[in-house]
């Protein structure tokens, strides 16, 4: 793993989106594997931004994100569709008809998550997967387990995770319990990994995930098997 260690949060969020900048140009019909949550949105904005100025251009673009809550719908405004579109797809110039996240309100997940990891397969594999990484280690929604999932999927969430994540929503009863997320196998499918870690309250599974070891305890730890991740974080998530 390559480690760049920011001053803080702007500037972590200049270079991770100099990088995906770099990709795009390199070739404007590429596939992008986004991440929702807190940690990326610096830079989104950077990359809005970058198109507004005539820099970049998301025309033919594809993107696959990493997972959805289970059940919500769309237009839920804690939706991760509902995210995307606000912190990045209502702003670019991108063909929204090319942005997959999954389908929070699918009748069968199970089959949704099957139809999902083939649409990933198909306009795949991305040429670059955002990843952000949670309080206790996961990536997606692949939480810490005896054995990890390698293909999209079901999961419950830990209560860690509805905990970190109830600060988004009216009550913690409102967080749904389940998600539908890729596996650790189909992030590892793509082409280069960037992943985002900002504040005193990721350097612990950031110091996990750097130790060189597989470890299903720390999900993120599996990034240790591809040839081109970067981490990118602020000098508080480093210990």
């Amino acid at each position: 793993m390559k480690t760049i260690i920011c001053k803080n949060y702007e500037e972590m969020s200049a270079r991770a989106a100099e990088i995906v900048a770099d990709v795009m140009k390199a070739d404007p019909a590429c596939v992008l594997g986004l991440a929702t949550g807190s940690t990326p949105v610096g830079m989104y904005k950077k990359l809005i931004d970058m198109n507004k100025a005539g820099e970049i251009d998301f025309s033919k673009v594809t993107t696959v994100n990493l997972d959805e809550y289970y059940p919500i719908a769309p237009d839920n405004d804690q939706s991760y569709r509902y995210f995307m579109n606000e912190n990045l797809f209502n702003h670019v110039n991108i063909d929204k008809t090319k942005t997959y996240v999954p389908d929070g309100m699918a009748a069968d997940p199970d089959e949704a998550c099957a139809a999902y990891e083939a649409l990933v397969k198909k306009v795949g594999p991305a040429d670059i997967q955002v990843l952000g990484i949670g309080q206790n280690g996961h990536i997606g929604f692949n939480e810490p387990a005896d054995a990890l999932e390698v293909a999209t999927h079901v999961t419950g969430l830990t209560e860690s995770t509805i905990k970190a994540n109830a600060r988004f929503f009216a009550s913690e009863s409102d967080v749904p319990t389940k998600a539908l997320t890729m596996g650790i196998g189909t992030i590892l499918s793509a082409k280069k990994i960037i992943i985002l870690a900002n504040g005193a309250a990721k350097a612990e599974a950031v110091k996990k995930m750097l130790a060189g070891k597989l470890d299903t305890s720390c999900p993120a730890s599996m990034l240790n098997l591809h040839a081109d991740v970067t981490v990118i974080c602020d000098e508080a998530a480093v210990i």
